[in-house]
């Protein structure tokens, strides 16, 4: 389907009930997924939008994320099988049926002034990019830099979108008091399979542009090679992070391919789709760095692999940052927490807040 990563609406693992299309002749199909399925917002209040984790895995222990889904269709993506616990689907429903969490901003005020809460840095959109196509429309990730940015609160973003120039106006001043790095994802340098495992992401020459704008803007940027796929995208690593260097990225680092539940079953079907004569190799390279497995959750393996190939992927990686000085210690650990306020209305409007509901008791 031109423009959406998955060919197809896998059941989720948590359905009650699996419905099986047939054709009866009369050419009606699904009315929600045709031959050209259109994106679908699905409005929604949420009761709270940081999430915590306790990954060794990943520099942060926060994020909090503007939507649920991607319109980015990206067949790879690690987050689709969330969309399992919204009872929808992790193909199709994953990319065209997006929840958009309008209040998303007053939320995190709300949490930001709580007594409880203790700063680190936050990441914006960790489990769906926070600056895809919807984001256009809606502007819940510009609400929640600028809530971030009252409360002088650091956030790192990773982000495929070239939107994210709209908000550098934020990111700069922030980025003055070290209170903001961004990582700009970069998979491949072809643009033919770019489009094709991220359909609708920015093109790879698009990226890199983006990466020198943030850079000229005083704004810390970095490169994330993400996924990384055996004898698919690997041979682009060395030349991404050149590449991203010479534009002015300073940090850099590099994510294995992730197949995690209904994930493998999707990127299985879109390379027999798209590179049948390579998807036998590309499988077993997958397997190889899994210790036999298509996909491994253990912490400190679940990013990196395990075996002869993952070694060499590290060894490439390590010597290609070393040889150009990124991820330097001068240029690590730069956001700083200390600055952390909450803001003198915000701290009123909580005491009123706290008052009515005490009232309330009596």
């Amino acid at each position: 389907m031109k423009g959406r990563g998955s060919g197809n609406n896998p059941h989720n693992r948590f359905a009650a009930l699996l419905k099986e299309g047939f054709d009866d002749g009369w050419g009606e199909g699904d009315p929600g997924h045709g031959e050209n399925p259109q994106t679908i917002p699905l409005m929604s209040d949420v009761r709270s939008i940081i999430s915590y984790n306790q990954s060794p895995d990943v520099p942060f222990d926060r994020s909090v994320n503007p939507y649920q889904g991607c319109e980015h269709g990206c067949i790879y993506c690690y987050a689709r099988p969330s969309h399992a616990y919204l009872d929808m689907s992790p193909g199709l429903d994953f990319e065209t049926r997006i929840v958009v969490k309008r209040n998303a901003a007053a939320q995190l005020r709300r949490e930001l002034s709580a007594r409880s809460y203790r700063c680190a840095v936050m990441a914006v959109g960790a489990n769906t990019d926070a600056y895809q196509p919807l984001e256009r429309r809606h502007g819940i990730t510009r609400q929640l830099l600028e809530v971030l940015q009252a409360f002088r609160h650091p956030l790192a973003i990773v982000t495929k979108s070239a939107l994210i120039e709209r908000d550098i106006d934020i990111l700069q001043q922030m980025a003055r008091d070290r209170l903001a790095e961004v990582f700009i994802t970069v998979d491949t340098l072809d643009p033919a399979l770019a489009r094709r495992l991220d359909p609708r992401a920015a093109a790879p020459k698009r990226r890199l542009q983006v990466i020198e704008t943030l850079v000229n803007a005083g704004i810390p940027t970095g490169v994330l090679v993400a996924p990384v796929i055996p004898a698919l995208t690997d041979a682009d690593m060395e030349s991404i992070v050149q590449t991203a260097a010479e534009l002015g990225a300073t940090m850099a680092g590099y994510v294995l391919l992730r197949l995690p539940r209904e994930v493998e079953g999707l990127f299985e079907q879109w390379l027999q789709q798209h590179y049948p004569l390579k998807a036998a190799h590309v499988l077993s390279l997958i397997e190889q760095s899994r210790d036999d497995a298509r996909y491994d959750s253990t912490f400190g393996a679940r990013m990196r692999g395990s075996g002869l190939f993952a070694q060499l992927l590290h060894q490439r990686f390590d010597l290609a940052t070393r040889k150009l000085g990124l991820n330097r210690r001068d240029n690590l650990g730069r956001l700083r927490v200390d600055l952390f306020s909450v803001p003198p209305e915000q701290s009123l409007e909580s005491q009123a807040q706290s008052q009515t509901s005490q009232l309330s008791l009596f």
